[in-house]
């Protein structure tokens, strides 16, 4: 019965304690959970915000759906959300995460990995097409909307025909890893200017560096 009572008390405490819904932000990194998974392309979302944990100094938790963490910067507070429903189902974690804080759409950033992009190459969108990525298709379905922001970042193509899902599932090669600490730091850059600046003068910024 307490665990009842206390798993239906929980659903309803926000964890971001900030009253104005426009200073809430949900920055949701893309990936599958699983040690088979780490530091493969598919998932520079889970990177990107591991990294911004360290330079933040705040962990990620276990809860419903995944992974959160918060952190506050220049008045806004910001949820961090490392989904657990595997790639193609990330929607589902999103959405529940927005309607229990209250997050706005304009406040949602997700991170994905783009093969469309040379490897390093960042860039912020306000909307768009899934680009064949099932991420963002389940996302958009889920959320019933292009209208929202997502980070890309470059993972180049650099496979063979039929071998994309092998490419964007294996592992770094020796060059990419030598580069991706500074990319990865100028993409922890990104969700700052991204939180504080807004989108306009972080697109001006940051796209295509």
């Amino acid at each position: 019965m307490w665990n009842l009572l206390k798993n239906t008390f929980s659903k309803k405490v926000e964890i971001l304690k900030e009253k104005d819904k426009m200073k809430k932000f949900l920055i949701a990194g893309l990936g599958n959970i699983g040690k088979e998974y780490e530091s493969t392309r598919h998932n520079i979302g889970f990177d990107v915000l591991e990294v911004l944990a360290t330079q933040e100094d705040f962990s990620f938790e276990n809860a419903k759906l995944g992974a959160v963490g918060t952190f506050k910067h220049k008045g806004r507070s910001i949820l961090c959300l490392k989904p657990s429903t595997f790639m193609n189902l990330s929607g589902k974690a999103i959405r529940y995460w927005m309607e229990k804080e209250k997050i706005p759409l304009e406040n949602l950033l997700v991170i994905t990995d783009d093969i469309n992009l040379p490897f390093g190459s960042i860039r912020l969108k306000s909307k768009g097409s899934d680009g064949g990525h099932n991420g963002l298709k389940h996302i958009q379905n889920t959320l019933q909307t292009q209208q929202y922001h997502r980070f890309r970042f470059g993972v180049g193509s650099n496979f063979g025909k039929g071998r994309q899902i092998d490419y964007v599932l294996g592992k770094w090669n020796e060059e990419e890893r030598q580069l991706l600490p500074e990319r990865l730091a100028k993409s922890t850059d990104l969700v700052r200017s991204f939180i504080f600046a807004g989108t306009h003068a972080t697109m001006n910024q940051f796209n295509g560096t």
